[in-house]
């Protein structure tokens, strides 16, 4: 079987799901007029006690003390330049730290400590926990990097990925694997797209699907020892385990295509567990 051959079925796969991506069109964030009581998600219930549905959208609060006040930046040396009164409405923007910049209903931007945030009230009218805020930056999170050490077959490997998610679901990744086996060390470049169904659980299943490089370079010490390149294709399965703030553990399993010519390929498996961080 050609190479062609090969990779035809698994690109047509990977436009199917592309096509998925671009007839779902964009999702705008909205924010409800009347504030009411919404279902849970399971990671919400299981992990982080209770919130509003569509905490990766713009997530507003209400003010339970007294007053709030907002900071001119992250931190308690930059002085107070306004107080939300109570029962006032606030939305989260950005978080640097502990600290959280919000936007007040007159629009108002300032910065408030997580202690003080923690004691507002959801729209649903639940305390919001600092469990919570961290659930808020986990789902809206677009960037993630992270390293990964494993087995590719017998050989030690080593993995650093980059992705950035285009939509709850779905991300491209780029990937670098590092592999040093007895008589000769392999780097595989990797460009993937991976699907999270369900983007929301603590406990997260993920599939995906690529094409990249391998590169071999056999020691010099063999004799006739020549640098070999060829294309590849590969699917992947794993998890991921949202450990807290904004660190997540990841188990991945890896099988590889290797079109060494149009007649022949070579078949590779690959197990790694690694750690990432997320912005």
């Amino acid at each position: 079987m050609s190479a062609s051959a090969c990779i035809r079925p698994a690109l047509r796969w990977i436009a199917t799901l592309a096509c998925g991506l671009s007839l779902a069109g964009p999702v705008t964030a909205q924010t409800p007029a009347d504030p009411a009581p919404s279902s849970k998600s399971s990671w919400l219930g299981s992990w982080f006690g209770s919130s509003s549905e569509g905490l990766a959208k713009v997530e507003r609060l209400r003010v339970a003390d007294p007053y709030l006040e907002l900071h001119t930046g992250p931190g308690r040396g930059y002085p107070v330049f306004f107080v939300v009164d109570r029962d006032a409405w606030v939305a989260i923007e950005l978080r640097h730290t502990d600290w959280y910049k919000v936007r007040t209903e007159q629009g108002q931007l300032g910065w408030v400590h997580r202690e003080q945030l923690s004691t507002t009230l959801s729209e649903s009218g639940s305390r919001k926990t600092f469990r919570e805020l961290l659930l808020d930056d986990y789902l809206k999170r677009r960037v993630e990097m992270g390293a990964a050490f494993g087995r590719f077959e017998t050989e030690p490997v080593v993995k650093l990925w980059l992705a950035y998610r285009l939509s709850d679901t779905l991300s491209l990744e780029a990937a670098s694997n590092q592999v040093q086996g007895r008589y000769s060390g392999s780097t595989l470049w990797q460009f993937s797209l991976m699907s999270e169904p369900w983007f929301d659980q603590r406990i997260s299943p993920y599939f995906g699907v690529g094409v990249g490089r391998f590169q071999n370079v056999p020691n010099l010490s063999l004799v006739d020892a020549r640098r070999s390149q060829a294309n590849l294709a590969h699917v992947s399965l794993g998890a991921r385990y949202h450990l807290s703030d904004r660190f997540v553990a990841r188990l991945d399993w890896t099988g590889y295509t290797v079109f060494l010519s149009d007649e022949r390929s070579a078949e590779y498996r690959a197990l790694s567990a690694g750690l990432s961080f997320f912005f």
